[in-house]
């Protein structure tokens, strides 16, 4: 794995560690690209149920590398034109259809593209040390990589615009009271505690369900009740028929731990 980017597997969790800490995990384009592939490691692990995603050193993400966004926004520089294909765009938009559930240990700032890779991973804790800013409205740029469509979804409309308006800094305090993170711990305690919450879910959860789950939960943000309800019963059939419904029945009756198939190549 590149050094920009740390992959570690301890079964069941992988943690994927932005490695930049002299410049708070700043984004380069290659760390994107190592960020990327250590992702769709982990999601073709089977070993891996779940992912954590931090940052070394005191930062998150500080989002762009400067000379990254001076380049980009610079007079002349090559501009981007709206996607065509079928993969959406932004930032860390792929983590939404990633299989297995991703928790973000915020440890320290997560600012801009920090912060859009926070809100696309599916569960937030953070150390007292956290914080959040969106930064955009400073730049002169909009709500950009789906934040206007996660955000208020997480927070309410009222909230997000907020934060996407004033790209003030929300503490890990505020962000726990606003509904932006699940829990807020000690620093050295963090990793611990989104190690721990992926652990309890590989023992007691079908990876096939948590997967099937997440897929529903978002996909279903955007759908009326009617095609909701038709999508979940249809996935609610087919998982009937694999082989978890069947353990998950004899592990109630057996009174033991179920013993679920893992996800990965191939599954």
């Amino acid at each position: 794995m590149d050094d920009l980017v740390r992959y570690e597997v301890d079964d069941p969790v992988a943690v994927i560690t932005l490695n930049r800490p002299e410049k708070l995990n700043a984004l380069t384009y290659p760390m994107l690209a190592a960020f990327r592939a250590a992702v769709l490691r982990a999601e073709a692990d089977p070993a891996v149920v779940g992912i954590v995603v931090t940052g070394a050193g005191r930062g998150f993400c500080a989002g762009l590398d400067a000379d990254v966004l001076k380049a980009t926004t610079s007079p002349g520089a090559p501009k981007g034109e709206p996607s065509t294909s079928d993969d959406v765009p932004g930032l860390f938009t792929y983590l939404l259809s990633v299989g297995k559930p991703i928790i973000a240990a915020v440890n320290g700032p997560a600012a801009g593209g920090g912060f859009v890779l926070a809100v696309m991973s599916d569960i937030r804790f953070a150390s007292t040390d956290g914080s959040f800013t969106t930064v955009f409205s400073k730049r002169g740029l909009i709500a950009e990589h789906g934040t206007s469509w996660i955000l208020p979804r997480i927070l309410g409309a009222g909230r997000a615009l907020d934060l996407l308006w004033s790209s003030r800094k929300v503490d890990a305090a505020e962000a726990l009271r606003i509904g932006l993170v699940e829990d807020v711990v000690a620093p050295d305690e963090l990793l611990a505690r989104a190690r721990a919450y992926l652990v309890a879910l590989a023992e007691v959860a079908s990876p096939g369900s948590l997967r099937d789950t997440k897929r529903l939960v978002y996909s279903h943000l955007g759908v009326g009740y009617p095609e909701a309800l038709r999508e979940a019963d249809v996935a609610q059939w087919a998982a009937i028929d694999r082989p978890d419904a069947l353990e998950g029945a004899m592990s109630l009756i057996e009174r033991r731990p179920p013993n679920f198939e893992r996800l990965g190549e191939g599954t």
